[in-house]
C-alpha cells in the first residue's frame, strides 16, 4: 500500500509542481488587474480604430468602442480614479460586514460557538458535525482554518480515529463548502457587489442583493455536509485506517462557566434583535417594510449588511464584556481594527479591480463582447444546462491557478454576466454557478492561501506529508462535491426554484 501511495504521490506531485510553478509565475492579483486595466485602454484604442461595434438587443442602438486614449477618455481616467475606488460596490459592504464580524471573532464568541457545537455533538454523528461546522465557520474569514481544522484532528484522535481524517473532513467543509452557509457571510455581499457592477454594463438600474443566492446556499450547506460525511466515512477513513503514529496527549477545553454565561447573554442579544426585526417586518405598515409595503424591497433585505453588523457587533461586545476580553471601548475598537488588517491585501486589489471594471464599462468593450459572445453561444445551440455545466468546469479550472474568489469574480463577472443576461439568465444565476465551481476545487488548489498551513497541520501527525498527500486525500472530496453539487444545481434550475428572496433563474432586458 505504501508503494502504491508513493507512486500516486509522485504522479500527483509532478502535475502539481507544474501547476504550482505556472500559478506562482503569475503576477500578484493586484498587479494582474493593473495590467488588465492597461490592456483595456489599449484595446479601446484598437477597437475604436478597427470599428468594433454591436447592436444593443433591447434598444437597437449601435454600440461603438470608445477610445479611452482620447482627450475625453484621459480626462475620465484622471478625474474618476478616486471615485472608481470609493464607489466600487463591494468595498464598503465588505468593510462594514467585517467590522461587525471582527468584533464577534476578537471577543471569542465565534470560537466558543464552534467549540460547543463540536464538544456537545454525539460521537456517531461527529463526522457530519465537523463538516457542517466547517461550512458554518465561513461566516468569519479564517476561523475555520485556524481553529476548527486542528481541533478536528484532536477530536478524532481522542475518539481513537486517525487525526488526519478529522482534519480532512473539517478542511472539506471549511474550504470545499466555502460558498454554502446558513447565514450570510462576507463573501455574499462581496460577490453581490461585483455582480451588480457587471450587470450595470447592460442594465444600469439592476440591483443584486447580498441575499441573491441565499436559498440555494442554505440548501447546499446540508448537501455538502452529507457528501463530505459520506466521502470521509467510505473513502478517506478506510484509506488511513487506525492511527499508528506518535500520540499527542491533547484535549479540547470545555467551555468555562464564564464562557457559557457569555454565550447565554449573547443569545439573549440575538433574540432581542430577532424580536425587533419581527416587529418591524410582520405588520403591513411595519417600519422595516418597503415603501410599497413589500418585504423584498424592504430595508431588511436591502440593508441586510447593516443588520449583520449590528447583530454580530452587539452580541460580540456582550460576550467580550462578560468573559473579560473587552474591558473598555478601546478593546472593541482594536478588535474591529484587527479584522480590517486581514483586508489590507483585498483593499489594494479592489483599487485596481475598480479601475479595470470602470474602463471595461466606459470603453463599451464589455457590452460588445457580451452581445457577440451571446450570439456565438446562441448559434452553438447550447441549452441552459450544458452551458451551466461548462461554466462550473471553467470556474473550477480557473480556481486552480487563482486563489482569491473575489479576484476571479471581478475578472469573470464583467464578461459572463452580460453574456448570460443577453441569453435570458439572471446575474444571480451566473453568480450561483460560479460559486459552485469556485468552491469544489479550493481543497486541491495549491494557490489557496491556507494550503501551506494545511500541510503543516497534516505533518504534525504524518511527518512525510506533503503537497501530494493533501491532494491525494482531498481529491475524492473535490470530485464528489463537483458531481453532487452540479447535479443539485441542475435540479434546482429545472425546478425553477428561487435562488434567493425574489430572485429567479431568468432575466429579461428592459425595454
Amino acid at each position: 500500500m505504501e508503494t502504491a501511495t508513493k507512486k500516486k504521490k509522485n504522479y500527483i506531485d509532478l502535475f502539481l509542481n507544474i501547476l504550482e510553478k505556472g500559478g506562482n509565475a503569475l503576477p500578484n492579483p493586484a498587479t494582474l488587474f493593473a495590467l488588465f486595466a492597461l490592456l483595456i485602454l489599449v484595446l479601446s484604442a484598437v477597437g475604436s480604430w478597427l470599428g468594433w461595434e454591436a447592436v444593443h438587443p433591447a434598444t437597437g442602438e449601435v454600440i461603438k468602442t470608445v477610445n479611452l486614449f482620447s482627450k475625453e477618455g484621459i480626462g475620465m481616467i484622471i478625474n474618476k480614479m478616486v471615485t472608481n475606488f470609493t464607489e466600487f460596490a463591494p468595498l464598503g459592504i465588505v468593510l462594514v460586514a467585517m467590522l461587525g464580524i471582527g468584533i464577534a471573532e476578537s471577543s471569542g464568541l465565534i470560537g466558543a460557538i464552534i467549540r460547543i457545537i463540536v464538544i456537545k455533538s454525539p460521537k456517531n454523528i461527529i463526522t457530519f458535525v465537523v463538516v457542517f461546522t466547517g461550512i458554518l465557520s465561513n461566516v468569519a474569514s479564517d476561523i475555520g482554518y485556524v481553529l476548527l481544522i486542528p481541533l478536528a484532528g484532536i477530536i478524532f484522535q481522542a475518539l481513537g480515529r486517525h487525526p488526519v481524517v478529522g482534519m480532512a473532513a473539517a478542511f472539506a467543509g471549511v474550504s470545499g463548502g466555502f460558498s454554502a452557509n446558513l447565514i450570510l457571510g462576507t463573501i455574499d455581499p462581496l460577490l453581490a457587489g461585483l455582480s451588480e457592477e457587471a450587470a450595470h454594463i447592460l442594465d444600469p438600474s439592476y440591483r443584486v442583493n447580498p441575499t441573491a443566492n441565499y436559498y440555494f446556499m442554505v440548501a447546499s450547506t446540508f448537501l455538502i455536509a452529507i457528501l463530505g460525511t459520506w466521502v470521509t466515512e467510505k473513502i478517506i477513513q478506510p484509506r488511513f485506517g487506525a492511527y499508528k503514529g506518535e500520540y499527542y496527549q491533547e484535549s479540547i477545553e470545555p467551555l468555562s462557566a464564564i464562557e457559557k454565561k457569555g454565550l447565554k447573554r449573547s443569545f439573549v442579544v440575538f433574540l432581542i434583535w430577532l424580536v425587533i426585526i419581527l416587529i418591524g417586518i410582520l405588520p403591513e405598515n411595519g417600519v422595516l417594510r418597503g415603501t410599497d409595503g413589500g418585504i423584498l424591497s424592504s430595508p431588511l433585505i436591502k440593508g441586510i449588511i447593516t443588520f449583520l453588523f449590528l447583530i454580530a457587533a452587539s452580541a460580540g461586545i456582550v460576550y467580550g464584556v462578560v468573559v473579560g476580553k473587552f474591558k473598555n471601548d478601546t478593546d472593541v475598537a482594536n478588535g474591529m481594527a484587527d479584522s480590517l488588517k486581514t483586508l489590507a491585501a483585498y483593499i489594494v486589489l479592489v483599487f485596481f479591480a475598480a479601475q479595470f471594471v470602470a474602463y471595461f464599462k466606459w470603453s463599451n468593450l464589455g457590452i460588445i463582447m457580451a452581445v457577440n459572445g451571446a450570439d456565438a453561444l446562441i448559434a452553438s445551440n447550447l441549452g441552459l444546462i450544458p452551458l451551466m455545466i461548462l461554466f462550473v468546469l471553467f470556474s473550477a479550472s480557473v480556481n486552480l491557478i487563482m486563489g482569491s474568489a473575489s479576484a476571479k469574480w471581478a475578472l469573470l463577472a464583467p464578461v459572463f454576466i452580460p453574456i448570460f443576461m443577453l441569453l435570458g439568465y439572471s446575474p444571480e444565476l451566473s453568480q450561483a454557478v460560479y460559486r459552485v465551481g469556485d468552491s469544489v476545487t479550493n481543497i486541491i488548489s495549491p494557490m489557496m492561501s491556507y494550503f501551506a498551513l494545511i500541510i503543516a497541520y497534516f505533518q504534525k501527525y504524518d511527518k512525510n506529508a506533503g503537497l501530494g498527500t493533501i491532494i491525494a486525500t482531498m481529491l475524492p472530496y473535490s470530485i464528489i462535491f463537483f458531481i453532487g453539487w452540479t447535479l443539485f444545481l441542475i435540479a434546482w434550475i429545472l425546478l425553477e426554484i428561487p435562488l434567493g428572496p425574489g430572485v429567479g433563474i431568468y432575466y429579461q432586458l428592459p425595454g
